[in-house]
C-alpha cells in the first residue's frame, strides 16, 4: 500500500474556552487545548499514575461559531482531524514550531455540570431510604380461594 494517513481521534476535555480569531474575507477559527489522560498502575510500586497530554485544537468557520457557542471549560468531546506543525515567529524573531490538530468532525459528549451531576448521583445517599407504610386496605379478592399460590 503506497497511501498515507494523517488522522486523529481524541476524547478529552477542554482545558479552556474557545478563543475566536475572526477574519476580513469573513472566516474564523477557534481554538482551545484539549486535555487526555492515561492511568495506570506502577508494577514496582504498585501506585496508580496518571499522565495529562495536552492537544491544540483548532477549528473552522461554522464549526467554530458552534464550539464556540456551546463548548465550555471542562466539557468533554469527541474531536477528529488530522495533525499540522506550522512555523511561526516569536517577539525574538525566533522560529518556532507548533503541532495542532485540525477539526474536521466534532461531537460533543457532555457539559462539566453533566459530568459533575453523575458523580452526585453515584454517591451513597446519607438519607436512609424511605420504607414503604404497609397498606391498612382490605385485600382483594377471597380469602379461601383454591389457587396453589
Amino acid at each position: 500500500m503506497s497511501g498515507t494517513l494523517n488522522k486523529v481521534m481524541l476524547i478529552g476535555h477542554l482545558g479552556d474556552e474557545v478563543k475566536m480569531h475572526y477574519f476580513e474575507g469573513g472566516g474564523c477559527i477557534g481554538r482551545f487545548p484539549l486535555a487526555t489522560n492515561e492511568t495506570y498502575t506502577n508494577k514496582q510500586t504498585n501506585e496508580r499514575v496518571s499522565n495529562t497530554e495536552w492537544h491544540n485544537i483548532v477549528v473552522r468557520n461554522k464549526g467554530a461559531e458552534i464550539c464556540e457557542k456551546y463548548l465550555s471549560k471542562g466539557d468533554k468531546v469527541y474531536i477528529e482531524g488530522r495533525l499540522k506543525t506550522r512555523k511561526w515567529q516569536d517577539d525574538n524573531g525566533n522560529e518556532r514550531y507548533s503541532t495542532e490538530i485540525q477539526c474536521n468532525d466534532f461531537t460533543f459528549l457532555s457539559t462539566k455540570k453533566e459530568s459533575e451531576n453523575n458523580a452526585a448521583a453515584n454517591k451513597p445517599s446519607t438519607q436512609p431510604p424511605v420504607a414503604n407504610k404497609p397498606s391498612n386496605s382490605e385485600p382483594i379478592g377471597e380469602e379461601n380461594d383454591d389457587l396453589p399460590f
